[in-house]
């Protein structure tokens, strides 16, 4: 079955996610881990991309994004690709691709899913038994977005601005959402779309995205249509 096209709205967050081929380790050492960020922190300044979180797993990469433009996203990922690529094959002496094909985004809806996003893509490490609080995976935008050190790299979103009004109030009240468990549902819905390419929000939010994208933000309801 043909892939359907990447979804844009001028505007909308989106979710994306790169693995290396096979699962295979796409960062060995710290100086891998820069260079990737001094890549991303270029490509996203010249394509006009703004960067809300973001984590650099060892075999995989989390993106939370906004795009200026239709054409923003894909040539900031195939920037950073060529160039990371470069590096990690002349370190290593190794030839041949390095990611699983194509990345993987979708739209989501800022207003009810991107601090659960944020919280998503933060507590990757921790999921992944590597570390015991987002804080002590250095790799990662929480210690920007939950403790204020500097990170050229991140652009903080609306949602995240109207936490509070100040910064040290922000700061503490983005910090609260950590101790409550991202529900099973907005898991499983966020794993889903993103894996799918489906946009993650309501009805509305969907039926929105079709209209400024022109392609299927949901798949099509299943069984036949009812007869008259």
């Amino acid at each position: 079955m043909a892939r359907l096209p990447r979804s844009f709205a001028q505007g909308e967050v989106q979710h994306v996610i790169q693995r290396g081929n096979n699962r295979e380790p796409t960062f060995a050492s710290e100086q891998d881990f820069v260079f990737y960020i001094d890549c991303l922190l270029r490509a996203s300044q010249e394509h006009g991309i703004a960067v809300h979180a973001y984590i650099l797993m060892t075999n995989h990469v989390h993106l939370l994004v906004t795009p200026q433009h239709q054409h923003s996203l894909p040539k900031t990922m195939q920037s950073v690709g060529q160039r990371y690529v470069q590096h990690f094959n002349y370190t290593y002496q190794r030839t041949g691709t390095l990611w699983e094909g194509r990345y993987r985004a979708t739209l989501i809806h800022a207003e009810r899913y991107l601090l659960t996003c944020m919280r998503y893509i933060e507590l990757n490490a921790v999921r992944a038994a590597m570390v015991q609080h987002p804080a002590d995976y250095p790799w990662s935008s929480y210690r920007a977005n939950a403790q204020g050190e500097p990170d050229g790299l991140i652009t903080p979103h609306e949602v995240h601005r109207r936490l509070a009004r100040s910064s040290e109030e922000r700061l503490s009240a983005y910090r609260q959402l950590f101790r409550a468990q991202i529900s099973k549902e907005d898991l499983d819905a966020i794993r889903e779309c993103t894996h799918k390419g489906w946009a993650l929000g309501n009805d509305r939010f969907r039926a929105k995205v079709e209209r400024l994208s022109g392609r299927r933000a949901a798949p099509l309801p299943r069984g036949r249509p009812a007869q008259d």
